[in-house]
């Protein structure tokens, strides 16, 4: 895949330095600890609260919580936030620019991501996506209906689900325009007039000195060589996510024009945030 919106041009190789080296010894066995003592741990509660609450999850989905903030802590990389969160039920959707957006988007919500099916195939995040709650889908117009019984039961639950209408990620220096395909669910007659969305502007600045898509991971990136750029570097920028109002399904026509308004939140949150810091 070539970032044609990024004229094929890709960031020089970060050279890691000894000290960065050490620190990726270092950080190395604790994520592991973290995230599969923390994953070892859900499965564990899921096995608990599936005969009890069945699609429920009033516990496990804080599990996944801590292990995001705390990786995020292992790794350096400081989170701000901005605007007020969604109170109750309801979908959210935000830009996407790295792999990173998944520990980010976690440490502060329980929420659940909704994700193309082959992610699930990946090795270690496809366990992990699966462990957590993640629905897998065919961005497939002809399963339309099965997205939307799907999608209604999670929500229903009071489940909070998480969408990428971008459909990629980005080098975290823009925001691509929304496919508006996955909003149809919400229009549905169980979820339209109680459903509200809340649109999540992802911000990343990259460390001192570094090119501006730093964070960003695209196209044909190895996921292995992005995650030891992120355990070698000694003081990283930082990633504010600004939550923007929250709109209901009903106030809008159709998913074209609701998806012009998320759109709209994000990339107004996200110009805004980069224009101050």
């Amino acid at each position: 895949m070539n970032p044609t919106w990024d004229k094929g041009e890709w960031p020089d190789k970060v050279r890691i330095s000894p000290l960065g080296w050490l620190l990726v010894v270092l950080r190395i066995p604790v994520l592991l600890i973290v995230i599969f003592g923390g994953l070892a741990l859900l499965l564990l509660m899921r096995l608990i609260e599936k005969p009890l609450f069945g699609m429920d999850r009033p516990l496990t989905p804080w599990i996944t919580q801590t292990v995001c903030r705390i990786t995020l802590r292992v790794i350096g990389l400081p989170l701000r936030l901005k605007g007020p969160r969604m109170v109750g039920p309801g979908a959210i959707v935000a830009n996407h620019a790295s792999w990173l957006d998944i520990f980010v988007l976690n440490s502060r919500k329980n929420i659940y991501f909704v994700s193309k099916a082959e992610v699930a195939k990946w090795p270690v995040i496809g366990w992990l996506a699966r462990a957590t709650g993640t629905v897998f889908i065919n961005r497939d117009r002809r399963e339309a209906k099965v997205h939307t019984e799907m999608f209604e039961d999670r929500l229903m639950h009071g489940q909070r689900l998480l969408f990428f209408p971008e459909g990629t990620s980005t080098d975290s220096c823009r925001v691509l325009p929304f496919k508006s395909t996955l909003f149809a669910a919400f229009f549905s007659p169980r979820l339209q007039h109680s459903l509200q969305v809340q649109a999540v502007s992802v911000v990343y600045k990259a460390p001192e000195g570094a090119d501006d898509r730093f964070y960003g991971w695209w196209g044909d990136m190895d996921f292995a060589p992005s995650l030891i750029k992120m355990l070698a570097q000694p003081r990283h920028g930082s990633v504010t996510l600004v939550y923007n109002t929250p709109v209901r399904v009903d106030s809008f026509p159709n998913r074209k024009s609701l998806a012009a308004k998320l759109e709209s939140q994000v990339r107004q949150g996200f110009d805004d945030q980069r224009l101050t810091g």
